[in-house]
């Protein structure tokens, strides 16, 4: 932690563009550390909580109000602001909709929502309409009327919001990125990535063991569970996609030159949370009789307007080791995440894999270069600082930040499409330009510019 406060009294880099303009810059700057942003935080669970830490250890931040229904969760975090020294915040939570009082503050500048998934597009709605900078967790929206309100709403009022999508600044995603845009895989032409990721013991949580082995959701769970797993119950659809799509949605410039044209999903049946309800309360427990809807394993293939394919997979419901999945691929080579492997034509032995590891070191991203002892510290990684940084940086200096309206619109937009192809046999489900157009104009973020 002291490496983290050091570094954010040392300096501050920032990600940055604008939204639909052909003319734009986008680079990593240092703004005034004098001057304040004013901070509000709508949830403070688990997520909200890791944002909450993350925005204390910064010089140039008031959290200065926070939202939750739950009072346990606000007096958590009003310890954490007293404990790092800061001013008492005000809070909110007497009711669900008692957050729109937060908005109406006019000393918060900016706000982070970190909420239950079917809160997301409607507190990121009214805090753009507020004029507030908005940071919403993902997913952003959960139907494609949502995605549609997120770009409206960012249009008609002028307001920014950024997708917090941390995976997109993980360190070997930024080097993969960079590898890229030196076109060392040459042309590309598929993406394997997606969600895999045993959440078994956060689906059902009752708070009576210490593992978190419980078998209850809803009213009777806690956490995650009282609200995640009624996702699963129903709906058959990938309803966690950006984890692993919006990394390689940014390798392949949809929104900028590139988009999503069109998806067809498949799912699997659906036994791993009976199985593990009736492992964990057994069979005469009352949810081993429940038939979830959602499939164990979701799979999804995107086309893009520019040949590329994206084959993207939700898998959360199974007994599974962690991974996103990723491979990108190109004409002249390929990296793929699982077995840590890459290949380059010219360069590895042919039909050998290379292990990833001096690529990566070769390809570091200057960010991670130069600041990722600082950042390790942050959570997850490191990346939980670079996306909140990018978030700061870009509220501050009122500009666009490099994760858009536009992006969390058609990233999220593969939960509804995806539920509606599952209903269709598969059918192939177009995919709405949230852009209207404007992504044949709009230039690639230069995410190698350094200028600190």
């Amino acid at each position: 932690m002291n490496s983290r406060r050091k570094f954010i009294q040392k300096s501050s880099v920032i990600g940055a563009g604008v939204a639909l303009s052909p003319s734009f810059t986008y680079g990593i700057f240092r703004t005034d550390q004098n001057s304040k942003l004013n901070v509000g935080l709508i949830g403070a669970g688990l997520r909200g909580t890791n944002h909450l830490e993350n925005l204390l250890h910064r010089k140039d931040i008031n959290v200065t109000a926070v939202c939750d229904i739950d009072p346990v969760r606000i007096s958590l975090a009003k310890d954490l602001i007293s404990k790092a020294g800061g001013k008492a915040p005000k809070t909110f939570g007497s009711n669900e909709y008692d957050y729109r009082n937060l908005l109406a503050l006019a000393e918060v500048d900016a706000v982070i929502i970190a909420t239950p998934w079917l809160w997301h597009t409607r507190m990121a709605v009214d805090a753009m309409k507020a004029g507030k900078y908005t940071g919403v967790e993902v997913s952003a929206s959960n139907t494609l009327e949502e995605c549609w309100d997120l770009v409206n709403t960012h249009e008609s009022t002028g307001t920014h919001l950024m997708i917090l999508e941390n995976v997109n600044y993980r360190r070997d995603i930024l080097a993969v990125l960079n590898m890229v845009k030196q076109d060392v895989f040459g042309e590309l032409v598929h993406f394997r990535c997606g969600y895999q990721h045993d959440l078994r013991f956060v689906k059902f949580n009752d708070g009576k063991d210490p593992y978190g082995k419980g078998a209850e959701f809803g009213e009777k769970g806690i956490s995650e569970a009282k609200w995640r797993t009624e996702h699963s119950v129903k709906r058959n659809a990938d309803v966690y996609p950006t984890h692993g799509l919006g990394p390689v949605a940014i390798m392949a410039d949809v929104n900028r030159g590139n988009r999503f044209v069109s998806l067809t999903s498949t799912a699997s049946k659906a036994i791993g949370l009976h199985n593990y309800i009736v492992a964990v309360g057994g069979e005469d427990h009352p949810n081993a009789k429940i038939k979830f809807k959602q499939g164990d394993v979701i799979t999804t293939m995107i086309e893009t307007a520019n040949g590329e394919t994206i084959l993207v997979t939700h898998d959360c419901n199974l007994p599974r080791p962690y991974s996103l999945g990723f491979r990108v691929q190109g004409a002249n080579g390929l990296w793929e995440n699982d077995g840590d492997r890459i290949y380059v034509e010219g360069k590895s032995q042919p039909h050998e894999w290379d292990a990833d590891k001096e690529w990566l070191e070769k390809y570091d991203h200057p960010l991670w270069k130069k600041y990722g002892e600082y950042a390790e510290n942050a959570g997850h990684g490191g990346m939980d600082f670079f996306v909140l940084n990018s978030f700061v940086e870009s509220a501050k200096a009122k500009i666009a930040p490099p994760l858009d309206a536009y992006d969390a619109a058609a990233w999220s937009a593969v939960t509804p499409l995806s539920e509606v192809s599952l209903e269709n046999n598969g059918e192939p489900q177009d995919f709405p330009d949230f852009t209207r157009g404007l992504w044949m104009k709009r230039k690639p973020y230069d995410w190698m510019k350094e200028a600190y």
